[in-house]
């Protein structure tokens, strides 16, 4: 997608078009006869509005990542925990014979007692599953009593195991609060009744001595019953146990010990919402203390999806609630400032660092975080490559080879996009010379430091910023991530897509996002989108062949689409349909339509496809989706650009507008010096390199010769394809050069300027 009104402030990164100059080669040669009168200059970076951003979809392969994302939206959970870890999860059990339903349904008192206690614990996890008649029979609140009550007599004695049947008692109660949360309607209320014997249960079994063993046994009890307590919403009652346990942790405890320490996070979490732990934690502040001491005494534990960082960040809340603030304000301020941002303890501190600005917004100076975007961004980011002047990768992580590949995939897009929309170069008053692809290493790296870094949403597969192109000095910026699911395939998600977004935008579509916005126009500008990125990568899109079988809209339908009133099929697959069709059925009217659109004539183009063109089309559109759904589209144009005349002139290295030259060589550490003169009012000029042997990076220099050392632009990918788009370049003789890394030989040199 393109561009929207921002969700805030992104950071200005110094965009660096300019690489440090090298030390420059000997020998240059001597200038033309007619000496330019000017050379041109870096243009001025400013400082840039806020962006306009939209997010791309996220891939379905996105990997899950068990490390917690607080900036991830995702609804916390408001029903009691399901299922067990001490059973098998009820999800893969089916209620069997073995298992006998009416055993727990049509029994009562102390046969009831009897045979949950006699019951395996993969049993009584299985009644996680219960509906209708038989949740009322096994779980109305005199059985939820009964249970409860016997719970509270066993626990008296309990000896550090299973052996007296605790757990099944436990975990029957949990399924219990689970089923009715779902079923009320079956099962009945619960009120003071269950509250009270649950108390008493819950009261009697932590008094017990022996739930303080250090052991797998006890521990596999002991998480069950922590569970409990925030399935009977009791988290203010046993804030005491959750101290406990807290206080008492170390690494070295048992891995069931340990489960019962991190299921205190559900207690904690979800507390926050009961008023009533509310008001215990500001009569006790020690507890928030006792979880700040539980994280800086297990600090060495952390590695991000650990129980350390998963109740660590709990204290978030602390900030998120106006009675805790001010009790979590310093804990807070301590932790994100005590660990680093990145690596093992990131997940922690990044997420610390949401709550503050989420739900403490405006106080990053008693924080001391107003910075850490900055921070982040070589933090998170080393690599910092530039392919040319217009076009800069930031990476996480990236091979030179994977550089090399991305930005010759990017440039020679370039060429196959101009062919296709047949612009005349930018539209009026659009300042975005050049595009910023960021990519981290993966989903969860961008989820977790994206939104900091540009303050953006992150629940989505990338995040295209396009700013306010008539302002000077504004960064266009693609936020993306390395689709990791197809590793050791190296490929950034939605790369091609959101690259034609930044050329649509440029060289298409008048002013910013707002104004394309005033009439419908997304089947064009996600259909083109796809439409470029599926043609030139070569790839078949199956997705929207199978749509044209079904045959759902008509063209003039899909005319109307917006992000509002369409799903992602009709955005995506049939903006790609509608633009295919319309690109080589009618060709014409593609050229009259983005006429308007590079106006900013919005008002004209929709009643171009409203009513000039209106319903005459959607018949044959019809025609050609059957035809298209037997994979008989019509031809898609190829990433081969047609080769320009030979230049004419006498000295051969001169080039004029629109002509190559074939064979151009030099041997390694030499130059293949030329030049141009323009005519005044060159909106852009554009010089490109291919094919031959060896390695030619290509310069250019504005008014003077261009060499390593003295150059305003550079393309320097592995091999011989480089290109270079220079933007309002001055009247007069302009240079540029072929610099051999290694001996070059072959080579085709071609320029073009409009």
């Amino acid at each position: 997608m393109r561009r929207l009104p921002a969700l805030g402030t992104a950071l200005l990164l110094s965009l660096g078009l300019f690489a440090p100059a090298a030390q420059a080669a000997t020998g240059t040669p001597a200038a033309p006869t007619e000496k330019p009168t000017s050379s041109a200059t870096p243009a001025a970076v400013g400082k840039p509005t806020a962006p306009r951003t939209i997010p791309v979809p996220k891939s379905p392969d996105t990997p899950e990542d068990a490390r917690p994302l607080a900036s991830d939206p995702r609804a916390k959970a408001t029903a009691p925990t399901a299922g067990s870890s001490v059973g098998a999860a009820p999800a893969a059990q089916s209620l069997t014979a073995a298992c006998d339903v009416s055993a727990f349904t049509g029994k009562s008192g102390a046969a009831l007692v009897q045979q949950v206690k006699s019951a395996g614990l993969d049993c009584v996890n299985t009644l996680f599953q219960l509906t209708g008649n038989d949740a009322k029979g096994a779980f109305n609140e005199a059985q939820m009593v009964t249970v409860a009550n016997a719970l509270r007599d066993t626990a008296a004695t309990y000896p550090g195991d299973n052996s007296t049947s605790v757990g099944q008692l436990v975990l029957f109660l949990r399924a219990g609060y689970y089923v009715q949360w779902y079923h009320k309607d079956a099962v009945g209320p619960y009120g003071d009744s269950l509250k009270a014997a649950v108390r008493g249960a819950l009261d009697a079994f932590y008094a017990a001595p022996r739930t303080r063993d250090i052991s797998d046994a006890n521990g596999a009890t002991l998480a069950e019953a922590v569970t409990l307590i925030d399935s009977a919403q009791e988290n203010a009652r046993y804030t005491g146990v959750v101290k406990r346990l807290l206080n008492d942790y170390t690494g070295s405890w048992p891995a069931q010990m340990t489960t019962a320490v991190a299921n205190t996070e559900t207690v904690i979490e979800r507390g926050f919402d009961l008023p009533e732990f509310v008001s215990a934690l500001q009569a006790d502040p020690t507890f928030a203390t006792t979880v700040q001491s539980f994280v800086t005494r297990n600090s060495g534990l952390i590695d991000g999806g650990d129980v350390v960082t998963k109740v660590g960040i709990q204290l978030g809340n602390l900030v998120a609630n106006d009675a805790l603030r001010a009790q979590g304000r310093p804990i807070l301020k301590d932790l994100i400032n005590r660990y680093p941002l990145v690596g093992r303890t990131g997940p922690l501190t990044m997420n610390l660092l949401w709550f503050t600005e989420k739900k403490d917004a405006g106080n990053c100076s008693f924080y001391g975080t107003c910075d850490v975007p900055a921070k982040l961004v070589p933090l998170v980011l080393p690599v910092d490559h530039t392919c040319n002047a217009n076009l800069r990768i930031r990476a996480q992580e990236m091979t030179a080879q994977q550089l090399a590949d991305t930005c010759t995939s990017l440039v020679n897009q370039d060429a196959f996009f101009h062919r296709i929309v047949k612009d005349g170069g930018p539209v009026a008053n659009d300042n975005n010379t050049a595009l910023e692809v960021v990519a981290f290493d993966d989903y969860y790296n961008y989820s977790l430091y994206a939104w900091e870094m540009y303050k953006i949403d992150v629940d989505n597969g990338g995040m295209y910023e396009e700013g306010d192109p008539s302002k000077a000095g504004n960064q266009a910026r693609f936020i993306a991530h390395e689709a990791s699911w197809l590793r050791p395939q190296f490929q950034i998600w939605n790369l091609n897509h959101e690259y034609t977004h930044y050329l649509d935008g440029r060289y298409d579509m008048y002013g910013d996002f707002e104004a394309g916005m005033t009439t419908p126009t997304i089947w064009w500008v996600e259909g083109l989108a796809e439409y470029v990125s599926y043609s030139y990568r070569g790839e078949h899109y199956d997705a929207a062949v199978a749509q044209a079988g079904k045959g759902t809209y008509a063209l003039s339908t899909l005319f109307d689409t917006t992000y509002d009133n369409a799903d992602s099929t009709r955005i995506y697959n049939w903006g790609y349909l509608a633009v295919r069709y319309m690109l080589q059925s009618h060709p014409d009217d593609v050229t009259a339509l983005l006429a308007k659109y590079r106006a900013g004539d919005w008002n004209g183009a929709r009643t171009l496809l409203k009513t000039t063109i209106g319903t005459r089309y959607d018949a044959d559109f019809a025609t050609w989706l059957k035809a298209c759904a037997a994979d008989n589209c019509g031809s898609l144009p190829t990433t081969e650009q047609p080769k320009a005349p030979l230049c004419t002139a006498a000295d051969t290295r001169q080039y004029d507008k629109d002509c190559r030259r074939d064979g151009v060589a030099a041997t390694t550490g030499n130059y293949s010096y030329s030049y141009l003169n323009l005519p005044a009012g060159v909106k852009q000029l554009t010089v490109t390199t291919s094919g031959g042997t060896g390695n030619a990076d290509l310069y250019y220099n504005g008014g003077s010769w261009a060499t390593t050392g003295s150059y305003l632009a550079k393309s320097t990918a592995g091999g011989n394809g480089e290109t270079l788009t220079i933007t309002n370049p001055p009247a007069g003789y302009v240079f540029f050069s072929l610099y051999a890394q290694q001996g070059f030989g072959g080579v085709t040199v071609t320029t073009s300027y409009n």
